[in-house]
């Protein structure tokens, strides 16, 4: 008797990759890039915006408590908004024309499908740096918390504020690379194939363990490449952002055998 019962895909599998393969990933997203320059500009400026919106809300407009809906609207439409960069990559791979239609009717699957689960476990984990930050702070400055720091930044130059720093750091950046970790393969494997997201996460993991020092590597370009595009009020995310998510994409094709 033949057995019709639905058939469990598969786990993927995780190949081993070198340093070469983080070159040959951002060189081939530098090509999406300036191939279809345009969808990188839109996408990213949309971030641009926020983060502009931001600043001028703590040093032009002083409606700090302001700042909240428009950080917390980064990990919510973040994970949607780069599913457009890996489907531009994606029609190039194949030798298409990207086409908006084809860009956004992409996006707006996502909602149906494993997407919003992740955007939920971001906006999960914004919610826990952003409770460690205000805990760490008040942990080494007590009653004296209550001054402004924006206002006394010779704060941070006390033992206390230095302590502070370095602790908020090592919170900061072990949750960061944690979220690094179950987000790097899991975003562009979860747009690419019918999984549930939990094999997503786990499969980005075991990527980054099985290749943890290149990851490492990777995980400290991003980071570099990200602060470094701030500086200039932002605008070179204009250009980093699609990059890297162009260059995540071909990474993530790297990283996995093919389904």
């Amino acid at each position: 008797m033949q057995d019709n019962a639905p058939t469990t895909p598969a786990m993927p599998v995780v190949r081993t990759i070198g340093y070469g393969d983080l070159g040959g990933a951002l060189a081939m997203g530098w090509r999406d890039f300036r191939t279809a320059p345009v969808f990188g500009l839109v996408i990213a400026g949309l971030f641009v915006l926020g983060g502009i919106i931001i600043f001028l809300q703590l040093t032009v407009w002083e409606s700090s408590w302001l700042i909240l809906p428009v950080a917390v609207g980064f990990p919510l439409i973040g994970p949607f908004v780069v599913v457009g960069l890996y489907e531009v990559s994606h029609q190039l791979e194949e030798g298409r024309r990207p086409d908006w239609n084809g860009v956004l009717n992409r996006i707006f699957r996502q909602k149906d499908r494993q997407i919003p689960s992740i955007a939920f476990i971001v906006t999960f984990f914004f919610g826990i740096w952003f409770y460690m930050a205000h805990l760490v702070f008040a942990l080494f400055f007590g009653l004296s918390a209550m001054t402004n720091i924006s206002t006394s930044y010779q704060l941070l130059l006390t033992p206390n504020g230095l302590m502070m720093l370095l602790a908020g750091s090592a919170v900061g950046g072990a949750l960061a690379f944690l979220l690094f970790s179950i987000s790097v393969v899991s975003f562009p494997l979860l747009m690419d194939r019918e999984l549930d997201f939990v094999t997503g996460m786990i499969t980005s993991v075991s990527a980054v363990v099985q290749n943890f020092a290149v990851m490492i590597v990777w995980a400290a370009i991003v980071a570099a490449l990200t602060v470094l595009a701030m500086l200039p009020m932002f605008l070179g995310l204009l250009i980093v952002l699609p990059v890297l998510g162009h260059a995540t994409w071909h990474l993530y094709r790297r990283v996995l055998e093919p389904a």
